[in-house]
């Protein structure tokens, strides 16, 4: 005989309810009257065989063809990553996943993990492309994603640099490659992965050839700022290695000479070729630079994307048409675009008063 469990799913949902319901008699009396016509039977714990060898096949043939489509190698690392963490928790082969699971797996992050909607959003769209591309292929005959609400997330209005804050940070900058880094991205307002692939064959005049997303090609250009600043950087550098920022020798792998020579020239290792090697630099180390230079100058959030950013916006005041932004920051839509920028009502004001009739 089933047990009828909805005295026990009652008193859970009654414990759960306890902060937020003032009277829980009146809640536990209105479940019992919408659940009568129900029968409540607890769900079996004991898991089947998962067929892992088939979620991890998948998984691969998936990342194949992100890279076939031409993702970057950091993004396809990020869909592996959250495609197998889900799969690792929801703990079903592909076939058998059910829109309760995947809600449940986003109920879980939420309220037993702490995660943000923004985190959630992030994981599950990577879920939502591979169950996507899984029942294109026909893998799978129905996509469980269909029936999930997508998360609400509450959308803040990203801030560009005032002009203030770029001298400020200007000021600050400790040497040429600090300003070099500063000025390519403000000018060109090329993403971090893109800054970081720059060979020194690339840049022709103020004319630099960046390699985008999808394996797509365009030109950014270098005002005269920028131009300076890389030229007086690379003007400081004698090591043979191609790239505008090359990768630094790690302190652990270091010979002793290099090894004493790194300690005592924390910030000016690229000035020396026995500290430069093979490679590019990391895009974590941009990172980490940008933000060190806006400590110095008190500026918040001063990750490479708000420089990005920053660019699109100032390019926008000053009249470049909205086409043409999305050109120089590789977008393929406008509405990619108007993500980027920082527009204030002031800035509506006055381009009203110079377009509309």
């Amino acid at each position: 005989m089933v047990k009828d469990e909805r005295g026990k799913l009652i008193n859970e949902i009654c414990m759960y309810l306890t902060p937020i319901v003032p009277d829980l008699n009146d809640a536990k009396s209105a479940l019992y009257m919408i659940l009568d016509s129900y029968e409540i039977t607890g769900r079996s714990t004991e898991l089947a065989e998962v067929q892992t060898d088939r979620n991890d096949h998948l998984v691969r043939l998936f990342l194949i063809a992100k890279s076939v489509k031409g993702c970057s190698n950091r993004t396809i690392q990020f869909y592996g990553t959250e495609v197998r963490k889900i799969l690792q928790r929801i703990n079903k082969t592909v076939d058998d996943i059910t829109a309760d699971d995947i809600r449940l797996y986003m109920a879980i992050r939420s309220r037993s993990n702490g995660v943000s909607n923004v985190t959630i959003g992030n994981e599950i769209r990577a879920f939502s492309s591979f169950l996507t591309w899984l029942t294109n292929e026909e893998y799978i005959t129905r996509n469980p994603m269909l029936k999930v609400d997508s998360i609400k997330q509450v959308k803040s209005k990203k801030k560009a640099f005032t002009e203030i804050e770029i001298e400020q940070l200007r000021m600050v900058t400790k040497d040429e490659r600090e300003s070099a880094i500063l000025e390519v991205l403000l000018s060109t307002g090329c993403r971090v992965s893109e800054l970081v692939g720059i060979a020194i064959s690339d840049i022709e005049g103020e004319r630099v050839l960046v390699h985008g997303k999808g394996a797509k090609d365009r030109y950014v250009y270098l005002n005269a700022k920028a131009q300076l600043a890389v030229k007086a950087y690379l003007n400081k550098r004698s090591d043979s290695n191609p790239y505008l920022f090359p990768k630094g020798l790690g302190i652990l792998e270091a010979p002793e000479e290099e090894k004493k020579l790194l300690l005592g020239k924390k910030s000016e290792w690229w000035k020396y070729p026995q500290l430069i090697v093979a490679g590019t630099i990391s895009t974590s180390t941009i990172e980490q630079t940008t933000r060190r230079i806006a400590k110095r100058a008190g500026v918040e959030k001063a990750n490479p994307h708000k420089f990005r950013r920053t660019c699109a916006t100032m390019a926008l005041r000053r009249g470049m048409p909205i086409e043409q932004v999305s050109k120089m920051l590789g977008h393929e839509s406008i509405e990619t675009t108007q993500i980027y920028l920082d527009l204030s009502e002031e800035d509506l004001k006055l381009a009203h008063k110079r377009y509309v009739i």
